[in-house]
């Protein structure tokens, strides 16, 4: 359906004159001057083919016509008003919609989000975990924390944290009956893997150790499942140093070895440049950001 519809401009200048029956405070209310409502009013009269307001004696006043079109265009402006002001409350407010990777949320996210709620009690957050990269444009998410190099089309990415890789263990097993003394002692010790592509082969070839197998051991899919097994003393596993911080500052686990690797690739927070400036998107990004510069603590 094809809309017809006189400038917008045009009936903002009459509305705000027709309320204020003066140019003059209809200029102060739209922050312009005083000629512009006059031609913007003029152009609307010559438009609809009628005369809106008689001038006498310095006196605005409504013609009939102009008394009939107020109503409707007043209701049309409020109605705008009031849709605009409960979408910034939506976007303010409610919730914030969180798109991240499960090892992600279950090692380092969750046990963050009391903190932002701390800081933002009015701002609920609705956390969605999967392994693939979400659709923002056909999926109610606001924004999210993704792995890579930061390159995602169409996406604004900023990188949150970095990783290093290094093995990690049950404290347990440095003094069990294979302690684990130096690199070569893993061969004493089952290895825990996820499927990442930072692996046992790449950390044993760097620490110099032959005679280790890099592929036997228990395999996982997921990074969270390796550090669990590794707190439950079933292996060594190659830890990640974003997610398994919170392990190692709370005691649960241990570095054996101090050799790490780096990676090129880290986290990053990811979403559409056009929700830069949603308040709720701003809040978290900023929480975010926060919390990965914080130094880790028993109690972070």
């Amino acid at each position: 359906m094809t809309r017809h519809f006189p400038s917008l401009n045009a009936l903002r200048a009459f509305e705000a004159a027709a309320r204020h029956l003066s140019f003059t405070k209809a200029a102060d209310e739209l922050n312009v001057t005083q000629a512009a409502i006059s031609h913007q009013v003029k152009g609307l009269e010559e438009r609809l083919g009628v005369s809106l307001f008689r001038r006498q004696n310095r006196a605005l006043i409504l013609t009939e016509a102009g008394q009939s079109y107020l109503p409707a265009l007043k209701d049309a402006f409020d109605g705008i008003d009031a849709a605009t002001a409960r979408l910034v409350a939506r976007d303010s407010a409610g919730a914030v919609t969180v798109t991240c990777l499960p090892s992600f949320a279950a090692t380092w996210l969750v046990r963050r989000l009391g903190r932002f709620r701390a800081i933002h009690p009015d701002l609920d957050v609705r956390l969605l975990t999967n392994e693939r990269l979400v659709d923002f444009a056909r999926e109610d998410v606001d924004i999210g924390v993704r792995y890579g190099t930061g390159q995602w089309p169409g996406l604004m990415a900023e990188k949150l944290l970095t990783e290093d890789f290094f093995p990690v263990c049950s404290p347990a097993l440095l003094a069990g009956a294979k302690p684990l003394k130096k690199p070569a002692d893993l061969k004493h010790h089952t290895l825990l893997h996820d499927d990442m592509e930072m692996n046992w082969q790449r950390w044993l070839v760097a620490a110099g150790v032959k005679g280790v197998d890099p592929v036997r051991g228990l395999q996982f899919s997921s990074s969270a499942m390796v550090l669990q097994a590794a707190v439950d003393g079933q292996g060594v596993a190659l830890g990640r140093s974003a997610l398994a911080a919170g392990y190692l500052a709370n005691g649960k686990l241990v570095r054996p070895f101090e050799l790490k690797l780096d990676h090129a690739a880290a986290y990053y927070v990811i979403y559409p440049p056009a929700y830069a400036q949603r308040p709720k998107v701003v809040a978290f990004r900023d929480f975010l950001v926060a919390e990965a510069a914080r130094a880790e603590t028993p109690d972070a």
